[in-house]
Parts: structure tokens; sequence; C-alpha cells
């Protein structure tokens, strides 16, 4: 076995061996320099070794950058971790195409009371059976302390050990295959988190003076720095059976060369897709509404497989709850619904008062629906609230109602956020914890400096460093079943059958598609057509009517007094309804 490590910073690198307990040296190697800065050593590491590295002549050790797996934390010595030894029991899994599926995202640490991958196993058959096809991971990186969102991760190829650590990964996607689950991993690669970042120590992993909103932007102009991401994204999907990646905050990834890093891991997915024989899914978070993500790459485009709409989800908020500070000032257009459903992008060119200038492009009509990723809620829109509160804990039952069939009827690929198919009553609030008392005060003391500056009460801004923070935003899995939360859940349900069993739901085309809202007595009627399919949901005061085709009949209402006469569906104030002629 041969020990590598890219630290061309260091005129001397010593692999450092250690007991079982990681705190007594068993010995050092001196490792030998190669080419392109990086370091050598014939050394073989028994599973579960501990080990690290020591940088020039002092005695410092610091994890391998590489690392599967960090028992003792992201600043401790790194255990070795071979994924060859588990036995995978998937090997007749045939994957999940992105294109009629339904995503769930969820985070690890408060998806169950435990907050494990073992754990979350056992609420796969809760998925299942809500209709989901693909489970989105938030981050598992390693970052620094106990609990975390995962975006504050500096160790990019570790499982963090609360979760269980990389074994307990590997369970969880076999686990996800045998319940015929997809699932895609959120990975990082824009930023790392302010606490166990020893990577500028190694190399330029970093550009200094060049930021981002969270920090250096890191350094995509040094090949070994593009490889360890790419490498990163190849790991997930090879060693661990992810079926996909989310890339996180694309936007800012500056790179000037070509191909561009997000073309070359798209190239490279493909091209492992066509060697398991199974889809592999990349999903971009972006903001800049821009379809050259998406596109192929024989149209000039990088070929990633979807991305997220963040215009869609503007649309449906301000819909739904009538809020229009901030990004969500422009959404209030009563020509907004129409948009986002007929052409993907509200903003495609058009002035942003958000950002004060002109922003976005058109999508081509030829991109089919099903590469925008659409919600009416995620980690962000609900964890950056200063609250943390989701729309259930504003919004009665009627409005949770229709933001499932919003949701579930949107001509993209819908994205669910834990919790929300039953209007969980916990919020998701934003929570770290730092170990180093000063990080800590600054995170706490910046959250609250945030919303006061936006008009909040300072009071209601919960301390992300408080551990009861991170304990509330647990799911209350005891309210599945009752009342309302398990009516929901039944319409949830529902929507999701009516989508795999009506072919207008996951039509990929936009012709026979149209969509309009109008203004009503107390509120706005929101109307899609999808080919003879019409979604009409009602949020206004007074009765509303929509035309259907001949021989249409009522598919699902979300309450009681939705009539169909003739060639008119009448729906009452609050409902929600679907129509269309029988298959």
């Amino acid at each position: 076995m041969s020990i590598d490590v890219w630290a061309p910073k260091a005129d001397r690198v010593r692999l450092r061996r250690l007991d079982d307990s990681g705190d007594s040296v068993v010995g050092d190697v001196e490792m030998e320099s190669a080419a392109d800065g990086w370091w050598t050593a014939p050394v073989d590491l028994a599973d579960g070794e501990r080990y690290g590295f020591v940088l020039g002549d002092g005695d410092d050790l610091r994890p391998d950058p590489r690392s599967r797996r960090q028992p003792g934390g992201v600043h401790e010595a790194s255990a070795w971790f071979d994924p060859s030894v588990y036995t995978w029991n998937d090997a007749s899994w045939t994957g999940k195409q992105l294109a009629g599926g339904l995503i769930y995202e969820l985070h690890l640490g408060t998806f169950t009371p435990e907050g494990t991958l073992d754990a979350a196993i056992g609420r796969l058959d809760h998925l299942v059976h809500l209709g989901v096809t693909h489970v989105e991971l938030l981050p598992v990186n390693g970052f620094n302390g106990t609990w975390n969102w995962g975006y504050d991760g500096v160790l990019w190829y570790t499982v963090h050990e609360a979760y269980g650590g990389p074994e307990a990964y590997q369970r969880f996607v076999d686990a996800a295959h045998a319940a015929g689950l997809a699932v895609i991993q959120d990975v990082v690669y824009n930023h790392l988190g302010p606490s166990g970042n020893y990577l500028p120590e190694f190399g330029e992993y970093l550009r200094e003076g060049s930021r981002n909103t969270w920090g250096d932007s890191v350094n995509l102009d040094e090949d070994a720095v593009r490889s360890y991401i790419v490498e990163n994204a190849l790991m997930w999907m090879s060693d661990y059976h992810v079926d996909g990646l989310r890339l996180d905050a694309v936007h800012a990834l500056l790179d000037h060369r070509d191909p561009h890093v997000l073309q070359e891991i798209a190239e490279r997915t493909d091209a492992l897709s066509a060697h398991r024989g199974i889809p592999l899914t990349t999903i971009a978070e972006s903001d800049m509404n821009d379809s050259k993500l998406i596109l192929p790459r024989e149209a000039g485009g990088y070929g990633l497989t979807a991305q997220w709409s963040d215009d869609w989800h503007h649309t449906a908020h301000v819909a739904l709850t009538g809020e229009t500070i901030g990004y969500y000032e422009d959404f209030a257009d009563l020509d907004a619904f129409r948009k986002v459903s007929e052409g993907g992008f509200y903003h495609d060119g058009t002035y942003s008062s958000f950002r004060e200038e002109k922003h976005g492009k058109p999508i081509p009509d030829a991109v089919p629906n099903w590469r925008l990723v659409t919600f009416a809620q995620d980690h962000d829109q609900i964890g950056n609230r200063a609250a943390g509160d989701r729309l259930s804990q504003s919004l009665d039952y009627d409005r949770l109602a229709a933001a499932a069939v919003l949701t579930l009827t949107a001509p993209g690929t819908p994205m669910l956020f834990m919790g929300e198919e039953w209007g969980a009553s916990t919020p998701w609030q934003f929570f770290t914890s730092h170990p180093e008392p000063e990080l800590g005060k600054a995170t706490a003391e910046g959250r609250i400096a945030e919303f006061a500056k936006m008009g909040w009460d300072e009071s209601t801004v919960p301390d992300p460093q408080d551990p009861s923070t991170f304990e509330n935003s647990k799911l209350d899995w005891d309210e599945v079943g009752e009342g309302d939360h398990a009516q929901l859940l039944g319409l949830y349900r529902e929507l999701a059958k009516l989508r795999r069993e009506r072919p207008e739901l996951t039509d990929p085309s936009r012709v026979g598609l149209s969509a309009a809202a109008r203004e009503a007595t107390g509120g706005r009627v929101y109307e899609l057509r999808r080919g003879d399919l019409v979604v009409v949901v009602n949020l206004s005061d007074a009765e509303a009517s929509a035309s259907v085709s001949s021989g249409a009949r009522v598919l699902l209402a979300t309450a009681e007094g939705v009539l169909l006469e003739g060639a008119e569906l009448t729906v009452p104030a609050g409902a929600s309804a679907i129509a269309a002629p029988a298959v």
C-alpha cells in the first residue's frame, strides 16, 4: 500500500501512526517528495488504524485531507477506512431516474430522536409509503462539534462520527436500495467551515483575497484542488453506491478554466453511470437562473441533470403566506405563477429589486420540465428564517393542503422537506455546536445582528449554540397519526399516487402546459392546466370556477363542496381540486 498526500507547502512530511486510542505515537515514517507537490510512503495501514501527518519540523498532528473517518473529531487523528470490507446486498439495484421522481430532503441529526444513520433506516418505510423515490441527505462530511447543518464541513471525504461514520453510511445506502429508494448526497465544494480547516497548511486549497459569502473561495486554478473535488464526487457514487449528488451553491464556484469543474463532474458522473449501468443524478443549487448548468454539453451546457428553482419556491411562498419582504417582493406579481409554471424562471432577464439589477436568462423550450427541482419548503427557506418556522406554524390546514397540491402538481420535480408531509409542528432552526467559546459567541451574535438589521425582534432569534435549539428542531414522530397531521399525510400520499398514475403530471414537455392566477374576493385563485388535467387552488374567500374537458371527473378535492357540473368545476373558498377525464 502507498499512502499519498498533496502538501506542496511543506518541505518535510511525516506519516505518524498512533495506537488504537489515538493518544500515543507508535512511530513516524518519513515520506518522500514526488512530482507536483505530492508526498508518498510505502505503508500498509490496517482498517481502523489511527494516523495523521506532521508537516515540516514541528510536532503537530494533522488529519488526512482525504480522511474517511475521524473518531475523535476534525482536530484529531484520522482512522484508516477500507470501503471494500463491506459486503453489499444491492447487486440487483437498477437505480431511479430523476424524471417522474419525488425527492425527500432530510437532516440526519434531526430526522429521528437518535439522529443517526441506523435510526434513519428504521423510517425508510415511511418514505416508501409516502411515494418518495429519492432521499436527499444534507451534508454528512466532518465538521467541528457534535451537531450542525453540515455546511461547516472541513473534511469532505469523511462521514460525521455522530451519525455513525462510514460503515453506517454504507448500511443506510444498502437499506435504501433494498426499499427501492435512491440516495442523493448533498455536497459542499464552495467553501470550508470556520474550525478544523487545516487544508491551507498543506497547499493552496483557497484563494486568498477572493471571497464569497462564507469566506475565501476554493482555488479551482490548482489541478490538485480540482482533483480533490472531482474525486470526492466520484467517491460517493462508487465506494458508497450513492445515486447522485446535490451540489451546494454552485454560483460560488469561481472557475475560469475550460471545462468548468461542474462540467468535469458531470462528464465523470456520466462515465461512471455508464460503467455501473444505473442512472446517476447531479443537481445544482444555483441562484444564477442560467440554464447552461442543465443544457446538454452538445448544446454548450455543462450537462448536469437538474437544478433547484428558488423562483418557484418564492412564488408559492408569497401565494400561501402573503409575505412580500426582501427577495419575495417581486413574486407578488400576479403573473409570477404563470411565468414559473410555464417557463421555469420568473427572473429570466427581468429586473430584480432584491439584486437591483437585471437577472437570469430564459430556459429554452426544449428543456424538459423535470430538470427543475421545485419545492414549497426546504432547509434554507425554513432554517434561515429568524425562528426557523415552517409553513405549518403559521398556516391553517386548508393552506397546507394547498401547498401540497401546488408542490405535487408543479411541472418540475417536486421535493419535500422532512416533516412537511404531515405539517410537523416542530421548527427547524439554525443550530451549531462550536466547541470554541469565541466562535460560538460570534456565531450567535452575528445571527442576532443579521435579523435585527431586517427589523426582527432579537428575542425571537434562537441562540444557535444553545443545545435546546438543536433538540427543538428534531421531528416529533408521535404526531404523525394525529388529527390534521394524519389527514395531511394522507393527502400527500394521495397526491404522490396521482402523480404516478396520471401521465400529465410527469409530462416533460411544455406542450399543453398553461397556468394563470387571478384576483378574487379576499385573495387569489391559481389554475394550472397540464393537457386535459386541471388544477385549481382557491386561496380566496369566494367560490372559484374553471372549465374542464368533456368527460372530466374530480380526481382529488381537499375539502367538501367541490362540484363538477358539465364542463364547469366549482371549488369552494380555501379548497383545492384536480379534475381530468379518465385515462
